[in-house]
């Protein structure tokens, strides 16, 4: 008779020391809410760095704490500095880009939306959910119809499953799963019209190339949780074109619902039933684009021959004060006004007035490149010239 062999220590499963040491001294540099709001500061810089001029701005605190907090986050690894003429630039360390993505594009709205998980024991609804999937999908076959039935209840059970994955309240997903069942499929549509044609996207402006009847460009935002900048780019700009151009918004990895932050925007641009919610990226939907615009999703979007990509450096208003968060809204809607009367530059706009500004499709006010930031070589500041840090 053999003996069993003895289980593992439990300290078999635990981090390492030494990189439990390290995140340690990583997560201590980062304690501090001044040090949290000087980084994300430098990390949404358009030109990716920052003058200690406007980092010491974020908070009144006195410039020996400043530099005090600046040299805590250089001594961890997370920036790095140098000197131009009177003044100190700070940027992101080339080795800490992703430490700090992760902080502010995941670990930061996790936390600060942090809540008891809903209980789903005993709703009845759940029972019946292979039911309202089917159901779902007899009332979406009719119009698909170069796709089976089958095909299409495929497509309804994969997005109820990924959705499920992150929402917040599970009983909701059938429905929400046959709005975005309808997007996936309407994308397959368009690239099965597109490969029948023989066609494929050229990335060019909509009104310099010749299109189907009915084939409208088709523009796709991605941001990593989709419950913010991609979900206001996609709202401004429909509002502002209306059925002249299809969009699309997804996120790498979306999170289980828009951010409190972002909601009560949302509702001044989007119909009250209208309902936005949190969408995976899928190849489909980037095959079926005509123009990608990623805001701090990295290099998460597949890339498709002929479709036209642009990366939009805009700050995430998940962790921003409400100034803040109108501020990077009121940036967007500068960029997808330009969008606009891009892709349709003799069309004026049919939806109603915009809520954000005044301008309207084919009267942009600025004739700079959306893919151009300001920049600042010599910060001007009242204060006396110096380090400051």
């Amino acid at each position: 008779m053999t003996s069993t062999p003895a289980a593992p220590p439990r300290s078999v499963h635990a981090m390492a020391t030494d990189s439990a040491d390290r995140l340690a001294a990583m997560l201590r540099a980062l304690a501090d809410p001044l040090r949290l709001r000087m980084i994300s500061v430098v990390a949404a810089e358009p030109s990716g760095e920052a003058c200690v001029c406007d980092l010491a701005s974020v908070a009144d605190v006195s410039q020996p704490t400043v530099s005090h907090h600046l040299k805590v986050l250089r001594d961890a690894g997370l920036l790095v500095s140098d000197r131009r003429g009177t003044w100190v630039y700070y940027r992101v360390a080339p080795g800490a880009h992703r430490v700090v993505a992760s902080l502010l594009e995941s670990l930061g709205p996790a936390a600060v939306t942090l809540e008891a998980e809903p209980c789903d024991v005993g709703q009845p609804a759940l029972l019946h959910t292979d039911t309202a999937l089917t159901r779902a999908a007899e009332r979406l076959a009719p119009d698909f119809p170069d796709l089976s039935q089958d095909a299409v209840l495929t497509v309804v059970r994969e997005s109820y499953a990924v959705l499920l994955r992150t929402s917040r309240i599970p009983v909701h997903v059938p429905v929400l799963a046959e709005r975005f069942a309808r997007q996936r499929l309407e994308d397959l549509s368009r690239i099965r019209r597109r490969a029948a044609r023989g066609e494929a996207s050229t990335g060019e402006p909509a009104g310099a190339r010749p299109r189907a009847d009915g084939d409208v460009p088709q523009v796709l935002f991605v941001c990593v949780a989709n419950a913010g900048r991609s979900q206001l780019a996609a709202a401004l700009l429909q509002q502002y074109v209306g059925d002249a151009v299809v969009v699309r918004s997804a996120g790498s990895n979306p999170g289980g619902a828009v951010h409190a932050t972002v909601r009560p925007l949302l509702d001044e641009i989007v119909p009250p039933d209208a309902d936005p919610f949190p969408k995976p990226l899928t190849d489909d939907a980037v095959r079926a684009a005509d123009v990608v615009i990623t805001m701090g999703c990295g290099d998460a979007c597949p890339i498709v021959p002929g479709v036209r990509y642009e990366d939009w450096a805009v700050g995430d208003p998940a962790l921003s004060s409400p100034e803040g968060v109108r501020a990077i809204r009121d940036e967007i809607d500068r960029r997808v006004r330009l969008l606009a009367a891009e892709l349709l530059p003799d069309t004026p706009p049919t939806a109603g007035t915009p809520t954000v500004g005044t301008p309207t499709v084919g009267t942009p006010t600025s004739t700079t490149p959306a893919s151009a930031a300001p920049t600042s070589t010599t910060p001007t500041d009242p204060r006396p010239a110096g380090e400051m840090s």
